[in-house]
């Protein structure tokens, strides 16, 4: 168990995640992460210096996952954490949605839900962390899933540690903890967490990666791939950060159109990336904006007449003028 918390202790400290007197708000499902990430952060708490929250949410997915928010609401008032609970009926939510506003897959929706409430729960204690249970197995995972998939740097670089999303820290103190240490350290304190036995079917994607493709790949080829796509991910993540600050520094001159003449000077990587930027400052995000997408970015910029348009998901276009690049939401009818 020592092992397990000085590793975790390192990744703290390596990633600077966690700061004296942080509020650290966690995201607890009742799953053997979760409920490992609360026990560890506990037992590193007055060292840490922090205070902790716990936050469930109940997707109503399953029709036993009152079950989960029973469990976590023990686990609360065993460790006297205080503790905040939610509910939301994802599939009804899914159905809801106005055709516009759908946002992808009932994964999606659930993700998206999650984030939501526990942004709300962080603001409502005033919690300047919120910290998930993601580990070294995941990130494996994320990654090979979007090479399978096509992926920039971006989607290369996988679960990042630490991550700014609407104003708040996203923080994942176990990135680099293998899930079978997780297990072991569960076993060690005697814990039993819900297990969603969902994850064992091969119904989706990340479930075929997990428990078909790697197996093969750590029996047949490399017996440590999981740590190869981690290290991976890893190294180009730093990439990744210093083209992205290089991008946000010539955004700064560009303002919100971008100027043709000074894009055009720019290394491909650096006018990548500022058109990805350029998108999300429309859109909210890059969610579903493809390498064909950009593609046909850069030919409307090079090759296409004046007043042309590229039209992009979500109702964002760009519209080539005789000195800039322009983008703009288009009006839902």
């Amino acid at each position: 168990m020592m092992e397990i918390l000085k590793k975790v202790k390192n990744t703290i400290k390596r990633y600077n995640l966690i700061a004296k007197n942080d509020k650290v708000l966690i995201g607890v499902s009742g799953g053997p992460d979760s409920v490992a990430l609360l026990y560890i952060l506990n037992s590193l708490s007055k060292e840490l210096k922090i205070s902790l929250y716990i936050a469930h949410l109940d997707h109503m997915l399953r029709i036993d996952s009152y079950r989960d928010r029973e469990f976590v609401e023990g686990l609360a008032k065993r460790l006297k954490i205080p503790i905040t609970c939610g509910q939301i009926n994802v599939k009804e939510l899914a159905t809801c949605l106005p055709a516009g506003r759908k946002k992808g897959s009932l994964e999606e929706i659930a993700r998206n839900a999650r984030l939501g409430f526990l942004f709300r729960a962080a603001k409502d204690i005033k919690a300047n962390k919120i910290a998930l249970g993601h580990n070294l197995d995941d990130q494996a995972e994320t990654v090979l899933m979007r090479i399978l998939r096509g992926a920039g740097l971006y989607g290369l670089a996988g679960i990042l540690p630490k991550r700014d999303i609407a104003g708040f820290k996203i923080i994942r103190p176990l990135i680099e903890v293998r899930r079978r240490e997780i297990e072991s350290f569960l076993k060690r304190k005697r814990l039993k967490p819900r297990i969603d036995l969902s994850n064992l079917e091969d119904i989706y994607f990340r479930n075929k990666i997990r428990n078909k493709l790697l197996p093969l790949l750590e029996k047949d080829y490399n017996r440590n791939i999981k740590k190869v796509l981690s290290n991976m991910a890893e190294s180009v993540g730093f990439d990744y950060d210093y083209l992205y600050r290089q991008a946000n520094l010539k955004m700064i001159n560009l303002r919100e159109k971008i100027k043709l003449n000074q894009f055009l000077k720019l290394h491909p990587a650096i006018q990548r990336l500022i058109l990805r930027l350029s998108i999300a400052r429309v859109k909210g995000d890059t969610r579903r904006i493809t390498f064909q997408h950009i593609k046909e970015l850069e030919d409307l910029i090079l090759n296409r007449p004046v007043n042309s348009i590229v039209d992009l998901p979500k109702g964002v276009s760009a519209v080539k003028r005789r000195t800039t690049l322009a983008f703009f939401r288009k009006k839902l009818q």
